[in-house]
């Protein structure tokens, strides 16, 4: 059956040429209904899969535009204009601050067209945020930022490492992810059960970003989440973590040992009844608050440095991952 000529300008109103359409371009991309034209030598340099196209030959009877060959990509053109952005300006992958998304499709095209120079840029990037010891977690600055945050970027950011197999920084960014879902005010909840649900809501629904979209976890990422949510959340009180030593002290030098075992108990049940995750947090307690004896005082923030190591170092297993002497990532 032939088309008519409003079928065909129907067809032709659907495409659009993007921002990025060079005069001297060599080849046009065509993502989806747009297209981008560009210079395939600047491709080929620094892609080895679009340099091995370079030799292909071509056949005579595709179609072109402008005289230029039509190469028909499977991607989100969103992916490929911030991608061709990347390679055609330096400034623009070295912004100090980065968008996730222009971050997501230099780690996506990157893998799947083998631009290096974009996708480690972007690996370091994530890595730098995300580190796999907790020393550099710790030193962090509270203002050091290199990926531009949002409502919902945790979860983002669990979706985009799981699914680009960057597992060296998925078990931070599953921590962080489950360390700022939603809290509940527990006393309006009378049973545990009821308490555990409503603080998962999140975890299970996902988190409704500023732009009316709303940042979900795979099944099987949401899984390792709420699970690795429980076991936190019950490890930061046992012996040896976090704050095991507000259940069990294992010091003598206390000159006031029931006034402190009390204050003790009133901090382990203000932390228990928050119902939040603190056990690898970047924790800086006011001890003065706590009102313990100089000798207490001493022996505390060592006690929750040492907790947060030994969390840390259970951290991927914790999220069902490999320890972290086994994490790669998958480039």
């Amino acid at each position: 059956m032939t088309s008519s000529p409003s079928q065909h300008k129907r067809t032709e109103d659907a495409i659009t040429r993007s921002e990025i359409w060079f005069r001297d371009g060599s080849v046009v991309l065509q993502a989806q209904n747009t297209q981008f034209r560009v210079h395939f030598g600047l491709l080929a340099r620094h892609s080895s899969v679009f340099s091995d196209m370079w030799e292909l030959p071509q056949p005579s009877d595709e179609p072109t535009i402008e005289g230029c060959p039509v190469m028909q990509l499977s991607d989100d053109p969103i992916d490929v204009g911030y991608l061709l952005k990347a390679l055609y300006d330096s400034a623009f992958h070295s912004q100090r601050v980065m968008p996730l998304p222009v971050l997501g499709a230099m780690i996506r095209l990157g893998r799947k067209y083998d631009f290096k120079d974009l996708l480690h840029s972007a690996v370091e990037r994530v890595t730098a945020e995300y580190p796999r010891t907790l020393e550099k977690y710790i030193a962090m600055p509270d203002s050091f930022q290199t990926i531009e945050r949002y409502k919902g970027i945790d979860f983002d950011m669990v979706t985009l490492l799981s699914e680009n197999k960057l597992f060296a920084a998925l078990p931070l960014a599953c921590y962080l992810a489950v360390e700022t879902t939603t809290l509940v005010n527990t006393k309006l909840l009378p049973r545990l059960y009821t308490c555990l649900m409503a603080c998962q809501s999140e975890l299970l629904e996902g988190i409704l970003k500023d732009d009316g979209t709303r940042a979900s976890l795979s099944e099987g990422d949401r899984n390792r989440c709420v699970m690795g949510r429980q076991t936190l959340l019950v490890k930061q009180f046992e012996p040896g973590y976090t704050f095991g030593w507000l259940r069990k002290w294992d010091f003598t030098d206390c000159p006031s040992p029931t006034t402190c075992r009390s204050r003790r108990e009133t901090e382990l049940g203000g932390f228990m009844r928050d119902y939040r995750i603190w056990a690898a947090n970047r924790i800086f307690l006011t001890w003065d608050n706590w009102k313990l004896c100089a000798a207490c005082s001493r022996h505390a923030p060592g006690s929750v440095t040492a907790g947060g190591k030994k969390i840390w170092q259970e951290l991927p297993e914790i999220f069902g991952l490999p320890p972290w002497d086994q994490l790669e990532n998958d480039l």
